[in-house]
């Protein structure tokens, strides 16, 4: 009730709520709208990037940065138009240490990554040679090696043994998958196993590192290649710089784990830019092509 015992419609707090509403409307309007997923932050020089800049490479247009790539990206720059045939496509995990909460993780990372598991493999051409591809996808729980990934890469390597085909895998990995336990481990083995027998059989294996590539994917396969490759600045490695540095307690070198360091100390045999690689390995692929 108002002085004149007449029913009040407002109040000043509630008129100072509404002056609020209409500010905040005025300041809405007068700010530009952007798209959510419009602009991308480049971790190597820290520049926001507006994402049509980026091509099909997927690479930085300010540093030349290389992005990180799932496989249907990396099929559509690798491999000939319409040759790219999948094994394995339907092939899923599960939860052999009975791992609390593994089937959620799982599922989240298939929706993420839009793959069953972490690794996509198949045969293709390329520059019109024939060749067996197994990509792995950073994407994927970090691009972790648990059981499935081992059984497709080595599946993918016997395929090719099997067929005197050439094997190249994309490599990316935060390591084993901790959700399986020694399972995981033994795909280390596994396929080291089955690259030996495909080496015994005279047939090719070509390693391209990709950025991150570490813990046991390169204590295995990532470094059995008969040719490695990696692209530029791929960070390369086992354990972490810090876990190394605690234990040795030594200061390391600068970069000790990127491409640059490891092709001059002998441990990839190149590093080829993106946009060229295809070319690469299609020159690859045709010297050792059998007959």
């Amino acid at each position: 009730m108002n002085l004149f015992g007449k029913k009040s419609y407002f109040s000043l707090e509630g008129g100072e709520k509404e002056r609020t509403k209409r500010s905040d409307k005025k300041r809405q309007k007068a700010e530009p709208s952007i798209p959510d997923g419009m602009w991308i932050k480049c971790n190597t020089c820290k520049a926001i990037i507006y994402k049509k800049e980026v091509t099909e490479y997927k690479l930085c247009p300010n540093c030349d940065a290389h992005f990180r790539m799932s496989p249907s990206e990396r099929i559509a720059i690798t491999c000939d138009e319409g040759t790219w045939v999948e094994l394995d496509a339907k092939m899923r995990p599960k939860n052999p240490m009975n791992y609390p909460d593994y089937e959620q993780v799982i599922e989240k990372a298939q929706k993420k990554a839009g793959i069953l598991e972490g690794v996509v493999t198949g045969r293709c051409k390329i520059c019109g040679q024939d060749t067996v591809l197994a990509m792995m996808d950073s994407h994927f729980i970090m691009g972790s090696m648990g059981s499935v990934v081992g059984e497709k890469v080595t599946r993918a390597v016997e395929y090719a043994t099997e067929n005197r085909l050439p094997i190249i895998i994309f490599t990316t990995s935060g390591g084993a998958r901790m959700q399986e336990g020694i399972i995981s481990l033994m795909q280390m083995a596994k396929v080291a196993e089955a690259l030996g027998r495909h080496d015994e059989a005279g047939l090719l294996y070509v390693a391209v590192l990709t950025d991150p590539t570490t813990g046991g994917v390169t204590a295995s396969f990532a470094m059995l290649g008969d040719i490695i490759l990696s692209e530029p600045k791929a960070l390369i490695g086992f354990a972490g710089q810090r876990v190394i540095q605690g234990t040795i307690h030594q200061k390391l070198p600068e970069g000790f784990q990127r491409a640059e360091f490891q092709l001059e100390h002998g441990f990839v045999d190149r590093i080829v830019h993106r946009e060229k690689l295809r070319e690469e390995l299609g020159k690859i692929l045709l010297l050792h092509k059998e007959g």
